[in-house]
């Protein structure tokens, strides 16, 4: 395996703000935004349409992995001068994307990072990783938050112990109320290491929004199912009022007895 021959850039990714750093110091750039309205699912999708999704999605999958055999093969018939070479070559382009990046050119910038990952050989790991956390920050930026954390995964696959992408998939995961996922992140940051003050902090507030959150669902599904409740006792004069949910403080387990209704006088 071909080792890196050149420093490379990144960018330090703090829950905010978010910063962009490479060999002339770091910069730091404006805090992210986080759209409330951000939603990418719908719910008027037909079945018809699911499963049309769901059989482009495997031929997708297919064709990626034929793609990436294909480029191995290449890649491997390659001498190591070749691969130093694309490797150099990726790295150029990945510094015109921080260009980019620090004129605020988010969409050029993100294309000079798709370019670098097509240029770099599969064998460079860390510069893939770092090439692939670049572009979820440039995602982020434009507020497509979902492909910033498949980019960010994708950097963390090829570096289990990237922290800069940990604690970006971490900011995104609470930006889009994947609170659990947000946790393990943060925890896992704190594993490599402790020192990480934004990772201490989220792992004591998490644990309280993941619970105040759980119980709103809760609130929420004992509304719905007392709704339907009602509407199945009615024609039988009953309610849901009629009945008591007890919980068990051992096991949490919820059980319904029903209630003595007062007789009128």
């Amino acid at each position: 395996m071909a080792g890196n021959t050149e420093e490379y850039s990144d960018f330090t990714s703090n829950p905010t703000p978010l910063e962009v750093q490479d060999e002339d110091g770091l910069i730091t750039t404006d805090t992210v935004k986080h759209n409330n309205d951000y939603d990418d699912t719908t719910d008027t999708e037909s079945s018809s349409e699911k499963d049309e999704s769901e059989s482009y999605d495997k031929e997708e999958t297919e064709r990626l992995k034929s793609e990436a055999k294909e480029r191995q093969r290449c890649e491997d018939e390659m001498t190591e001068e070749e691969r130093e070479k694309l490797n150099r070559e990726s790295n150029g382009l990945k510094k015109k994307g921080n260009d980019f990046f620090r004129e605020k050119e988010y969409t050029d910038a993100f294309n000079m990072y798709t370019k670098s990952l097509l240029v770099c050989p599969l064998c460079y790991t860390k510069d893939r990783a770092i090439m692939y956390s670049n572009r979820a920050a440039c995602y982020m930026k434009m507020e497509k938050y979902e492909s910033a954390i498949e980019d960010s995964s994708k950097a963390i696959e090829l570096d289990t112990g990237y922290i800069k992408a940990l604690l970006r998939r971490a900011e995104l995961y609470e930006k889009t109320d994947k609170l659990d996922e947000a946790l393990s992140d943060y925890q896992r940051v704190i594993e490599l290491d402790p020192s990480i003050h934004s990772a201490r902090a989220a792992c004591v507030q998490l644990p309280e929004k993941i619970k105040d959150r759980n119980e709103k669902l809760k609130d929420e599904m004992f509304g719905k199912l007392k709704e339907l409740g009602n509407l199945v006792l009615k024609p039988f004069g009953l309610s849901t009022d009629s009945f008591k949910l007890q919980q068990n403080p051992e096991t949490g387990s919820y059980s319904i007895n029903m209630q003595n209704t007062p007789k009128n006088s």
